[in-house]
This record gives C-alpha cells, sequence and structure tokens, in this order.
C-alpha cells in the first residue's frame, strides 16, 4: 500500500477557491488553514474563553462506556480535562454501516490531523467525531451501493420509518437488519474475508439498539486503537450540557438570521452561489414533538411574537421556549446554522474538518460568529481520499488513461474515441444509404397516396417508421458484433469507471468501506492508519 497525490478541483467552486486560499474568499474566514502561525492565534483565542471541559469529557466518559474503548481513548478523556487541550472536531451523518466512504474518510482527517498538530503545538489535541444523531432525514442513511455486473446496485434498508424522527431514536429490527446486511456482503462476493466480517458486522449489530448505536460500534471497532471520541447530537443527555447556549441562541434569534443573511449577501456579491437556505422568519432551531414523534423546524412570526412551526400547528412564546430549554433541553436541537455555533461553545477547537459543501456553509456563518464575540476556527479540507486497487492500476495503464482525468470526469470521453476507431465505416455507410433510401423512396409513396387517400398517410408513416427501426436493430446487432471482438478492451473502461468514477460520481460518494473490508479485511484500516498524509488540499489516491 503506497500513497501519491494529484492536484484536483473540490467538487464545487467555492471549495476550489478555498483550497486555493483565494483572496476572493478570504474576508469569509477569520483564520487561513495551511498557516501555522494561524494555530497561535488560535490558541490565544481559545485560552481566553471558557469551556465546560469537565462536564462534557464526563458525558462523553459515561456516553461512550457502551462502546469499544482502548486505553487510547481513556487517555483522550482525561486530556479533554486539561485547561490547555484543544480538539480538532468533524461530524457526520450516522449511515447504514457507516455510509459512504467519505465519513470513514473524515474520521480519518480528524485522527491524522489532531496528531499532526499535537507534535507541532506541543499541547494534547483530541480528535472528536460528532455524530448527527439528531437529524430527521432517514432517506440519506438508510442506503448504500453494491457494484452488481459491473454496475452501481442500491441497497435500501427494509424498515420504513414515516415519522421525521431524530436518526438517535430510529431503532433497530436486529433479525431483519442481520439478514439485510448479510445478504449484503455476500453480494460483494466471497473472498478469505467474508466470514470474518459477517461475524464483525453480527458482533457490533447485537450489541446496537438504533442507527446511532450501530453507526458508533462500528466505528469505534475500526478506529479505537487511535483515541477517537465521539459525541451524538441527538443524545438527551447531551442536550442537558447545552442549556446556557440554547437560551444564548433564543434570545438572540433575530441577530442570528440577520447576520446569516448579511453574511450570504456578501458572499453572492462575490459571485458565488448561497449553500444555507434561509429566510427572515427563521428561528435555526428544531422541536422534537413527542406526540407527533416528530422533529419540526420552529420560525419566528413576528406578527404573534412567536415561534411557529409546522403551519402554525405549534407555537411557543420566548418565554415559553426559554422555560422549555430549563426543564427539558432534549426536545430542541439546532439546524445547520446554530449547531456550529453550539460545537464551538462547547469544545476548544483548534481545526474544523470539513467536506466541500460545508466548507461552503462555514463561510455564511462568520458573522454569526462574530455576533457572539467569538471566531470560527480553522476550516481544515477533509483528505479527499481514492482507493485504487492495483488491476485497475493495470487497466489504466494499458488503456493510456490520464489518472487525474479518470477521477475528474471518468472514461466516457476516451471510451467514446475508441469505440470510434473500431467502428465498421464501410457498414456505417452502406446503414446510412440504405436509410437515405428508404425515405426518399417512402417521400415519393407519401407523394402518390396524397393524391389517392390522404386517410391512408398515418398508416404509411407508421409502416415507413417500422421498416427504419427494424434496419436500425439490425446495425446495432451487426455493431454489436463488432464491439464483441473488442470486449476485453470495453471491459476495462468499465471497470476503472466502476471502481474509480461509478455512475459519474466520486467514489467516495457511492461506495461503502464494507465493499474494501471484505476484499482486503478488516485489517484494511490498520494499514491506511499507518500512512502518512498531508493537509495541503491535493488529492490522495492510495494504491494496494
Amino acid at each position: 500500500m503506497e500513497i501519491f497525490n494529484l492536484s484536483l478541483p473540490a467538487t464545487n467552486r467555492f471549495a476550489s477557491s478555498y483550497l486555493e486560499q483565494s483572496a476572493d474568499i478570504q474576508p469569509f474566514f477569520h483564520y487561513r488553514f495551511n498557516d501555522r502561525n494561524e494555530d497561535m492565534k488560535r490558541i490565544a483565542e481559545l485560552t481566553g474563553r471558557p469551556f465546560p471541559r469537565m462536564e462534557v469529557a464526563a458525558h462523553i466518559e459515561a456516553f461512550m462506556k457502551r462502546f469499544p474503548s482502548s486505553e487510547a481513548v481513556e487517555r483522550s478523556i482525561e486530556k479533554l480535562k486539561q485547561n490547555n487541550s484543544v480538539v480538532v472536531i468533524g461530524g457526520q451523518q450516522a449511515g447504514i454501516l457507516t455510509g459512504p466512504l467519505y465519513s470513514i474518510h473524515k474520521v480519518i482527517s480528524i485522527i491524522k490531523l489532531a496528531k499532526q498538530k499535537e507534535r507541532q503545538l506541543g499541547i494534547p489535541v483530541i480528535p472528536v467525531f460528532w455524530i448527527a444523531g439528531e437529524d430527521h432525514d432517514f432517506q440519506e442513511v438508510n442506503h448504500l451501493f453494491v457494484p452488481i455486473e459491473q454496475k452501481t446496485d442500491k441497497w435500501i434498508y427494509p424498515e420504513r420509518v414515516t415519522q421525521k424522527k431524530m436518526v438517535s431514536d430510529i431503532h433497530l429490527n436486529k433479525d431483519l437488519c442481520y439478514s439485510w446486511v448479510k445478504n449484503l456482503i455476500e453480494n460483494f462476493g466471497e473472498t478469505e474475508h467474508t466470514n470474518d466480517l459477517l461475524a464483525f458486522a453480527e458482533a457490533e449489530l447485537v450489541k446496537s439498539s438504533t442507527f446511532v448505536d450501530f453507526f458508533a460500534h462500528i466505528i469505534m471497532e475500526l478506529f479505537k486503537d487511535y483515541g477517537l471520541l465521539i459525541v451524538d447530537s441527538g443524545n438527551r443527555e447531551f442536550r442537558q450540557l447545552q442549556k446556557e447556549f440554547l437560551t444564548a441562541q433564543i434570545a438572540h434569534h433575530d441577530s442570528i438570521t440577520y447576520s446569516l443573511l448579511e453574511q450570504q449577501k456578501q458572499i453572492a456579491k462575490k459571485g458565488f452561489p448561497i449553500t444555507i437556505d434561509a429566510s427572515e422568519q427563521a428561528a435555526n432551531l428544531f422541536y422534537y414533538d413527542e406526540k407527533r414523534n416528530e422533529r419540526i423546524l420552529l420560525e419566528y412570526d413576528r406578527k404573534i411574537d412567536c415561534f411557529v412551526g409546522k403551519s402554525g400547528a405549534i407555537s411557543f412564546s420566548k418565554d415559553e421556549l426559554l422555560g422549555l430549554v430549563a426543564q427539558n433541553p432534549a426536545n430542541l436541537s439546532n439546524n445547520v446554522v446554530t449547531r456550529p455555533l453550539m460545537q464551538e461553545w462547547l469544545f476548544p477547537t483548534i481545526a474544523f474538518i470539513a467536506g466541500p459543501g460545508e466548507i461552503s456553509y462555514w463561510a455564511e456563518l462568520k458573522l454569526v460568529f462574530e455576533h457572539f464575540k467569538i471566531c470560527m476556527p480553522p476550516i481544515v479540507p477533509r483528505l479527499n481520499i481514492t482507493f485504487l486497487d492495483r488491476s485497475v492500476e493495470t487497466d489504466i495503464s494499458e488503456l493510456h488513461l490520464n489518472l487525474a482525468d479518470v477521477l475528474i470526469r471518468g472514461t466516457e470521453r476516451e471510451r467514446a474515441k475508441f469505440l470510434e476507431t473500431i467502428k465498421d465505416k464501410e457498414l456505417e455507410e452502406l446503414f446510412s444509404r440504405t436509410k437515405d433510401q428508404l425515405i426518399k423512396q417512402y417521400q415519393l409513396i407519401e407523394a402518390k397516396t396524397e393524391e389517392l387517400n390522404q386517410a391512408l398517410l398515418p398508416m404509411l408513416k407508421k409502416n415507413e417508421n417500422y421498416l427504419l427501426k427494424e434496419i436500425s436493430f439490425m446495425e446495432a446487432k451487426l455493431e454489436g458484433a463488432v464491439k464483441l471482438k473488442h470486449d476485453t478492451q470495453l471491459m476495462k473502461y468499465a471497470r476503472v469507471d466502476l471502481a474509480l468514477r461509478p455512475d459519474g460520481f466520486p467514489q467516495e460518494r457511492v461506495w461503502n468501506i464494507f465493499s474494501y473490508l471484505n476484499q482486503y479485511g478488516l485489517n484494511f484500516i490498520n494499514d491506511i492508519m499507518a500512512l502518512s498524509f498531508e493537509f495541503d488540499g491535493s488529492h490522495k489516491v492510495i494504491a494496494i
């Protein structure tokens, strides 16, 4: 296993500009992610701010007792209690079997950057993964893709969830889940590692009650030896630590929304698209309705001076909402605007690990942070990783493809050029002339039909189309016979696309880590963690 770097654009224009540290985007951030002097400025800022270190550490210690642990995890908890410690943090939704590869890439990024920062700064730096368990979009986390017959096949977890429940509250039917997972893993194809992987999945499932549990058990079993700490934003006990900050959010809800909209105007003036969908009525909080078992977005209605949701079905005065915070904060949760604020109030963050989309929406929050007289953390782009199997690398070499081009846009252009070279020009010309002659002859017949009986014209056109269709069918069959002679070469293009650019998307957005664990074994993660990574914005290709 070896790693090499490629210079590739990010998946959106704003993130690409951020990687380049373009002057256009600098005004939207407080720190530059690739300047070590900025770390010292950040530490100075964090030193002047209070954090509930002991309370957060105690919560994490209690929360993580049910998950796989290690001495490294225990050391991380102790480090978090120290007044000079900082964290590298990032988060993701709890996808089934960890979801797309980018979730794993984010965990790797958090751990690797924390270790690097601790070495550089000489202070304790703890890796923290924030599970977005309060999210209620089950359709985003209930599926993954499996490669079957050179195509991507979407596998949806069969349990239905009709309410807008937080993912933390979605319980698993263990028998149904295991049957689905077993079938899925077996469809990866049997290898020497398949039985171990099935046993691993079953062992983590047996210990899990909810989607978040299953996600956390897998993540911690894979990464426990690297001191990773986890929190679940949907956890009720975790929300108890947030009372003071939820109170501040409600008291300043107007200013939060105003600051967001003002920042968005500045970004739009630079010609960049806006990421966060917001309006002047936004309250940037969700209410969890236990009766409906549903998470409801709140808005602020100025006419009645109330926070309302579900088209007015529920409403709270500001005092009622503040009373709810004091009595039952678990019934309130953050949205995309206030979650970063909550995270930064709870954790002394030296770096936030962000994907391309997150870089865009954090930029829209600068004035929100400034309203509370704090700075956004340095936003560090997560590692963008592609796993390159040696057999696929051989295909790329034999096809004379450029790897960077393949990762950006796949092989469609090169495949089309190859198909052009193998076409039987004589056959193509013969069918083209045949079609032209047929059309011309039918034009003569059409003119004669118009003289004799216009009512027969539709039947004539139908007859003509039928013959053209049959000719095209035969043409396709003969073209297929030509392609069949070059099937080996065409299969190489298909294998390359399937591995690196499935359905035209980056590998990390489609494939799941379990297919690689099935192919390379459970030690695959440790092999990756043994590699050295630089957070320089380059794309990391890991040749396996």
